[in-house]
């Protein structure tokens, strides 16, 4: 098996990856354009440790010391009925809750909250819109949703729930996530100073809170801070120059920020895209919260740029026209590029050329359509040096569109490996004719498409066209279809009472008059004639007239002929009512009239549409 064989294996890219991306992570530790020597570092600040249980309370509803006769006691009142865990009836009761009952069911959450356990309101209302898979939990155990409000007050009122649950949902965590991280031995959340503490830190800066939940999971330990403390590295981070709307976004990016002293490589790559020209809140506008970011990888990544002899006005064009090249991955999708064409051999120096070209595509899809390509040629089984070959010729080629299986190009083209190979290796851009979506016409029998080439040609002979000549020339590269098609064409033009030698002529003025079907031609011809009242005798001198379409010789003609009585315009030839553009046709005759534009957007809606 060849090396470039083994690219069926998803390994290799994965390998080229990581392999790559160690070699050039060690980079990461100077800083490139600059010293950073005159950031201080900070006084460590290190969590407290939280001895965290890996136990959890089970499901929604819990009792407080196991009072109310020992456990959950079912309410009943009349037709409502909330009853025990051990007969919650199933999701048909919650599928049939209307809007209204949720609306009903989230304002009994948050009298709850707030009134009996004392919340502060934005918090009790911020949990008991945000935490739905708790609220369907509650709503399984009603059964009559004329009194959902009524039940769930009442419920409360004896069995006070697990309140970590709707607080922690709220926070945008699923509850696969924080099920673990429930803890065993308590219920309030007024109970966790801690917790609440620099919960309301992170909502007073400015996090949103549904973005809390990934800080939580990522950096559980922020919220073991001491009061002062969190807020303390917060503002570390303002006194370096970012905006606090930076900060909110590169914290709910990356949690880990606020762990330990400030993170130097974070600082470095920010200060290092400053030197570039970029302001930091065109950095933070790149960073996406849904992401988890790697700064001491996108560090050793701008130093390797630097290395291979990027200047800064190149850096700066490169991240300004494609920033997913230090965003996506952190960089570790421009390491998978750069190694994957190395390993294919292409020079540091061509890959730097093809960086400067590359085109307006994610460099995700632009990774993945280059290894979909080199596939297809491996499939195609075209020797190693010859992919080789047309990837360093052609470096952009194959990244900037996603073929089709290879199967399904032998399919539609019915033909072989050897002749696409051959096509492929003829003219490389045949390739863009088998993306995705695309339509694939089968390719002409050799023998057939040599015969029809010879049919064309002593067509154009017998119409007085010289051999070889750039007129025949012309007209062969405008004649699509079989060669014998070409004659029936030409003699149904010959019907219309038209000379044989006027028709020779306007095949030379228009030969692609002959690519349309007989019944078109017919078409065409009759709405000229008997529609339009124009002799038949109008095709010698303007043949083109058959190559437009009939809605818009209806359109061009009504709209003149309305002018005409309007009495803005005189007498127009043929050609210049449909030969004319738009844009000079509205211009120069339309818009002299101050209705003219409603007309012809009138009578265009009107012959378009049908």
């Amino acid at each position: 098996m060849t090396h470039l064989q083994k690219l069926k294996t998803p390994s290799l890219l994965k390998w080229v990856s990581s392999s790559f991306s160690e070699n050039y992570s060690r980079l990461s530790s100077p800083s490139l354009f600059f010293s950073s020597g005159a950031i201080q570092q900070q006084q460590s600040l290190l969590p407290a440790k939280w001895d965290r249980q890996h136990q959890f309370l089970p499901g929604v509803i819990h009792t407080a010391n196991n009072r109310t006769n020992g456990g959950i006691r079912a309410l009943q009142t009349g037709r409502s009925r909330i009853e025990d865990e051990s007969s919650i009836p199933d999701c048909e009761t919650v599928a049939r809750v209307s809007r209204s009952g949720r609306t009903e069911a989230q304002a009994a959450l948050l009298d709850y909250l707030h009134c009996t356990r004392g919340m502060l309101f934005t918090d009790a209302e911020h949990m008991s819109k945000n935490s739905p898979t708790f609220l369907e939990k509650l709503l399984k155990r009603v059964e009559n949703e004329q009194e959902i409000g009524r039940s769930l007050t009442r419920f409360f009122r004896y069995h006070p729930i697990n309140e970590f649950e709707p607080f922690f949902e709220s926070l945008g965590l699923k509850p696969s996530e924080f099920n673990p991280l429930l803890p065993n031995d308590l219920m309030f959340l007024s109970d966790d100073d801690e917790l609440v503490e620099n919960y309301h830190v992170l909502c007073n800066y400015g996090i949103p809170r549904h973005k809390i939940g990934k800080i939580y999971r990522e950096a559980f330990e922020v919220f073991r801070y001491k009061p002062g403390v969190l807020r303390s590295k917060l503002q570390a981070y303002e006194d370096l120059g970012l905006s606090q709307s930076t900060v909110i976004k590169a914290v709910a990016s990356s949690p880990r920020l606020l762990i330990g002293d400030i993170n130097r490589e974070f600082v470095n790559v920010f200060e290092d895209l400053k030197c570039l020209g970029f302001e930091y809140d065109w950095i933070a506008g790149r960073l996406s919260e849904r992401n988890s970011y790697n700064w001491s990888r996108m560090l050793g990544l701008l130093h390797f740029f630097g290395e291979i002899g990027y200047s800064k006005e190149q850096l700066g064009i490169l991240f300004r026209r494609s920033p997913e090249f230090l965003f996506d991955a952190s960089g570790n999708k421009a390491y998978s590029l750069i190694g994957l064409l190395l390993k294919l051999g292409m020079k540091m120096t061509e890959i730097f050329s093809v960086f400067q070209q590359f085109p307006r595509i994610q460099l995700g899809t632009f990774l993945k359509n280059l290894r979909a390509g080199l596939l297809f040629l491996v499939e195609m089984e075209m020797e190693d040096e010859e992919i080789v070959q047309l990837v360093c010729a052609h470096p952009l080629l194959l990244g900037s569109f996603a073929l089709k299986k290879p199967n399904t190009v032998l399919a539609k083209l019915s033909s072989g490996k050897a002749r696409i190979r051959g096509i492929v290796k003829k003219n490389p851009e045949h390739l863009r004719k088998w993306v995705l979506g695309s339509r694939i016409d089968p390719l002409p029998n050799p023998g057939e498409d040599q015969r029809s080439l010879m049919k064309k040609t002593e067509f154009l002979l017998s119409l007085g066209f010289r051999d070889n000549s750039d007129e025949m020339k012309k007209a062969l590269k405008l004649f699509r279809g079989k060669g014998g098609e070409l004659q029936e064409r030409f003699d149904r033009l010959l019907k219309t009472g038209l000379d044989q030698k006027d028709v020779s002529q306007m095949m030379k003025i228009a030969p692609q008059v002959l690519n349309q079907s007989m019944d078109v031609l017919d078409m065409k011809i009759d709405f000229l004639v008997n529609d339009l009242g124009y002799p038949i005798s109008s095709l010698v001198v303007f043949p083109q007239y058959l190559t437009y379409t009939i809605p818009r010789v209806k359109l061009r003609l009504s709209v003149y002929n309305w002018l005409k009585d309007e009495g803005v315009v005189g007498r127009l030839a043929l050609s210049t009512i449909l030969a004319t553009a738009d844009k000079i046709f509205i211009s120069q005759y339309v818009s002299h009239h101050p209705k003219g534009l409603d007309v012809w957007e009138k009578l265009k809606k009107e012959f378009y549409s049908s």
